[in-house]
């Protein structure tokens, strides 16, 4: 498995939590940066590590900034990226399951930090259940088509 990973200034201390976690478990990380906490643009790193997943360069990505909300919405332009924010490990879980996320957003300010490798391990592990959930995902396909 190959995770996208990505954060601005404000997510680049979980950014680096969660790499040396997946790096112990034997998991190959692509990192896009940030690679220090100088203020830089959370659009410059979503975008790169979405579109390491749109183009199946990554299996997955995993984003950080302080609220989330900006990398959500950046990845989330990224055609075929299902980007799904987490605060808890039962939503990364969720996001999986029902909307199969391709990319797990995090919050710098809001994810407990002592919550972050549940849930970015319940992110990994989950897979989507497909059956009302596919037919769901399957219109959000067809809209990014044209259809």
């Amino acid at each position: 498995m190959k995770i996208a990973l990505g954060a601005d200034h404000k997510g680049f201390a979980y950014k680096n939590l969660i790499k040396s976690h997946l790096e112990a478990r034997g998991i190959e990380i692509e990192d896009f940066g940030a690679h220090s906490e100088e203020s830089a643009d959370f659009a410059d790193f979503a975008l790169q590590a979405s579109k390491a997943v749109s183009e199946k360069r990554a299996d997955k990505g995993i984003l950080v900034c302080w609220t989330g909300n900006g990398m959500a919405i950046a990845a989330n332009k990224v055609k075929g990226i299902r980007a799904g924010m987490a605060l808890n490990p039962e939503m990364a879980e969720l996001t999986r399951a029902h909307n199969d996320a391709n990319m797990l957003i995090l919050s710098g300010k809001y994810t407990p930090e002592n919550q972050i490798e549940e849930i970015v391990d319940k992110f990994l592990s989950t897979e989507f259940e497909g059956g009302r959930h596919e037919r769901r995902i399957n219109k959000i396909k067809k809209y990014e088509d044209g259809e």
